[in-house]
């Protein structure tokens, strides 16, 4: 019965460890402001926060520590002193991590007690292996990647990771270099997370930056894999709005929730009438939604007026949505304007300075800077003017251009990246714009970052218009169903 009862909390508190040492781990740094950063870190959706201070006199380090540790202890984050175990013991910490030449682990365990986390730094399975057999709650391992920051002793790379991880009973922290285009390998190497310092920390934005890691770890999610809110239109043809975002949403395997903004009278021929929903119950859906489901992207679409695109705003910064695709829908298929010139205005001030991804066709581009846009060149203009408004990523779509390849262009601040695909002669093109830019938030939301998440959508759109079918006496919609078929 007492090996029983034993073997019952062993797995209870490997369960409990595993829920706390997960997601992305943040270290901290020297740098000034650390407190501000470490809150936006916290907004963002750290898990854990190591502490690691070797430049303050002993006060001066707990006063801080002390800090640190209240607003971890609010935000339920998992705080790690680094090395110093009677500091970890001053400060009630949930534990203490130690390098290979840091302290021993029994000796720490003596002096914190059985329920706190001991993590140990390790560069080979040997050594991991040592660390578990000794008691350690979970490893750190690496590195993963050069930093640039400082010469990498020990380079061990995923592979390595992916070798070690079914040896390994206890959660496995890599370390090294890790940002949000190479995180992907690591963790599908094993990771149950990711520690990062300058990554985040140094970034411009340490909130976005971490919202970017976090969504990372959706991938091993379970099917329906992450949560995307679409706010738009609904289109009674169902060919696009708020229709054809929870149809791409659903195919593609992630939970599709909605914000209707407006209802429209449409089918394939054009848009015969538009009512807006009253601004004050567009609010409601909103805190609805975000006060109850743990939504990982949200997607706008068509936002109607100049109020709506208000409200918007504020429910994205009151709920601190930070992963943010906005397709700007200013003209229906047919021609139809979906949006006034105020509500543009409010737009280009409120909106688009929350915006992660922008996804305008060159005729909203063009309303969007002024310009005229004839080819790439001027697309390439166009992002950088649209980007200045404070647009994180622009992608602008080239399907309108009369001649060649359908080529997007997506641009993150520093570099353009181009997505061609060959030109579909057809009329069945419907929803095109609302299905890319969902296509784009789904994959965000299971956890693929921005450039492998706009491949894909591209490559299933793309699917989309090739298989459609002929359906009405219009413009008729694209294929979701067999899109999605073909993306499996």
């Amino acid at each position: 019965m007492k090996r029983s009862q034993d073997f019952l909390k062993l797995v209870v508190d490997r369960g409990t460890t595993e829920t706390r040492i997960r997601g992305v781990y943040l270290v901290t740094d020297q740098g000034n402001r650390l407190p501000e950063r470490v809150q936006e870190t916290i907004a963002g959706g750290i898990s854990v926060l190591q502490y690691r201070n070797k430049e303050r006199d002993g006060a001066a380090k707990v006063e801080l520590g002390r800090e640190l540790r209240q607003m971890c202890a609010t935000a339920g984050v998992t705080f790690i002193v680094n090395d110093d175990v009677h500091l970890a013991r001053e400060l009630d910490a949930d534990g203490v991590h130690l390098g290979q030449e840091d302290g021993d682990l029994a000796e720490a365990r003596k002096i914190l007690g059985a329920r706190k986390l001991i993590g140990v730094s390790t560069h080979n399975l040997e050594e991991a292996q040592r660390a578990e057999a000794a008691g350690a709650d979970y490893i750190g391992f690496g590195a993963m990647y050069p930093t640039g920051s400082k010469d990498i002793e020990h380079l061990v790379g995923p592979e390595t990771l992916a070798d070690v991880r079914p040896h390994i009973g206890i959660p496995i922290v890599a370390i090294g270099g890790i940002n949000r285009d190479n995180g992907t390998r690591v963790i599908d190497s094993g990771a149950d997370a990711v520690a990062v310092i300058s990554g985040v920390l140094g970034q411009k934005e340490p909130a976005l930056a971490t919202a970017e890691l976090s969504l990372l770890f959706n991938r091993k999610a379970p099917l329906p894999r992450g949560v995307v809110l679409t706010v738009a239109g609904s289109d009674s043809g169902g060919g696009a709005g708020i229709q054809a975002d929870l149809k791409t949403i659903s195919l593609l395997g992630s939970y599709g929730a909605s914000v209707i903004t407006a209802l429209t009278a449409q089918n394939t021929r054009g848009v015969a009438g538009i009512h807006g929903v009253p601004t004050d119950f567009v609010g409601e859906q909103f805190t609805a939604v975000l006060s109850d489901i743990p939504v990982d992207v949200v997607k706008t679409g068509m936002l109607y007026s100049a109020e709506i695109v208000q409200v918007v705003a504020d429910r994205l910064q009151e709920f601190g949505r930070r992963i943010v695709v906005v397709d700007p829908v200013m003209l229906a298929k047919g021609g139809a304007s979906l949006i006034d010139a105020t509500a543009v205005t409010t737009l280009k001030a409120r909106l688009l300075p929350l915006t992660y991804l922008l996804t305008p066709n060159v005729p909203e581009a063009e309303k969007l800077t002024g310009l005229s846009i004839m080819d790439e060149a001027g697309m390439e203009e166009a992002a950088r003017r649209i980007h200045r408004l404070g647009v994180r990523s622009v992608l602008i779509k080239g399907g309108h251009l009369p001649d060649g390849t359908a080529v997007d262009i997506l641009y993150d601040g520093s570099a353009f990246t181009r997505y061609p695909a060959p030109r579909i002669l057809t009329k069945n093109t419907h929803g095109t714009g609302c299905t890319l830019a969902s296509a784009i938030a789904t994959f965000l939301a299971q956890g693929e970052p921005l450039p492998t998440a706009v491949a894909r959508a591209k490559e299933f759109i793309t699917a989309a218009i090739k298989l459609a079918q002929p359906l009405g006496k219009g413009h008729g919609p694209v294929n979701h169903f067999l899109a999605a078929r073909e993306n499996r």
